[in-house]
């Protein structure tokens, strides 16, 4: 299978990248970022997109894919809402447009995080933004589609986040990453990366997936 990714060049986005280039399931992966991620493998491209909005300006490279994994995102922190909603539900809207038009049988699965409010009717604009994402990838009428929701990440494979107080944190906790991962409702970049995967193989009824549905999506088989 074909599969677009967007946003590697974030913890999550990394994540699942390196889980489709390890995984003979997929053939090829095109990368959409706005800055190169420096990495050469047989089965990946690359496409730079400074402005997500522009998506019709890459047109040429989208067609022909079975699935977008969406990592693509920002903290809301320093934003306000018209700022957060041009970056979170505008240019993921703008992408979904073009990928509909050239792929509707392609399997669409977006990043969000847990505490999202699909109701769009909250107390909490990141989630209100979120939410609104969300409902219009869920509703774009895609072959599929999902809204992962993940919590507490632990990286793995050497992969960081770009965010610098997160990558101290993980520093602190490190010790006792094997017990975390014990948990259900901790996940990991690995399991992100095989549950997204495994989103093409065993479709789900359940759309909103919270780190435990995550967790049991990535061990399927």
């Amino acid at each position: 299978m074909k599969v677009i990714i967007t946003g590697s060049s974030g913890m999550v986005g990394k994540g699942v990248l390196l889980e489709c280039l390890d995984n003979d399931l997929i053939t090829q992966v095109l990368v959409v970022n706005r800055n190169t991620i420096g990495m050469d493998h047989p089965k990946l491209k690359e496409v730079l997109l400074t402005d997500f909005t522009e998506a019709r300006s890459i047109k040429s490279h989208l067609a022909g894919y079975d699935a977008c994994f969406y990592c693509a995102g920002i903290s809301v922190l320093g934003l306000n809402e018209e700022q957060y909603t041009r970056i979170t539900y505008e240019m993921t809207k703008a992408f979904a447009d073009v990928l509909y038009e050239l792929n509707p049988n392609l399997v669409f699965n977006y990043v969000s995080g847990t505490g999202t409010d699909e109701t769009e009717k909250g107390g909490t604009m990141w989630a209100r933004v979120k939410g609104k994402t969300e409902n219009m990838v869920l509703q774009k009428g895609f072959k599929d589609a999902y809204a992962f929701r993940p919590g507490a990440i632990i990286p793995e494979r050497g992969i960081k986040s770009r965010t610098g107080w997160y990558n101290a944190f993980y520093v602190v906790l490190r010790p006792f990453f094997s017990i975390m991962k014990k948990s259900r409702n901790i996940t990991t970049t690995t399991k992100i990366g095989d549950a997204m995967i495994n989103s093409l193989r065993f479709p789900m009824t359940l759309k909103h997936l919270e780190n435990p549905q995550i967790n049991e999506l990535a061990t399927k088989s």
